[in-house]
């Protein structure tokens, strides 16, 4: 499969991602945990079947030290024990938030309930903005088809700094 455009050999790419990262590196340095950000991309990404950012938060969830049988378990995370319930709760915020169009009434409040139990509201403006964003940066990928496999950890970092 061959990339159909290459955001950052242009001027309005090069902006957008930018922009895009400035939005990221607030909830990188927020309080939700790092492990939470990329179990929550990760997860997404699965949904949407974004091979591009699957290759991204597998590598960057495994350079900050997350665990390989984790990072299987994820998509089966409702059927593991490896995942606390804090976890949970934003892997099932994930998963409805991405799947919008599958259920009729979005984020459950059973769901939205267990996220409050577990996150103040910093952390929760984090965890929403990563559900968002992940679900925006894949359908770019997608549709741009922008493969998996050649992504190294720190690469978006450093293609928008």
């Amino acid at each position: 499969m061959d990339i159909r455009f290459n955001l950052f050999e242009n001027e309005i790419g090069i902006k957008l991602a930018k922009r895009f990262a400035g939005i990221a590196q607030v909830v990188q340095q927020s309080p939700l945990p790092k492990s939470t950000q990329e179990l929550v991309a990760l997860r997404a990404s699965q949904i949407n079947g974004c091979g591009h950012c699957i290759d991204m938060h597998v590598k960057e969830a495994a350079a900050a030290g997350e665990s390989e049988i984790r990072l299987h378990l994820v998509a089966a995370w409702r059927e593991s024990t490896v995942f606390t319930g804090a976890e949970q709760a934003a892997l099932a915020l994930a998963e409805e938030g991405t799947r919008l169009a599958d259920a009729h009434q979005g984020v459950s409040d059973e769901t939205w309930a267990r996220v409050r139990e577990h996150y103040d509201d910093d952390q929760v403006a984090a965890l929403v903005a990563v559900v968002a964003l992940i679900n925006a940066a894949n359908r770019l990928a997608v549709i741009l088809h922008q493969p998996g496999g050649s992504y190294e950890a720190g690469m978006f970092a450093a293609a928008t700094d």
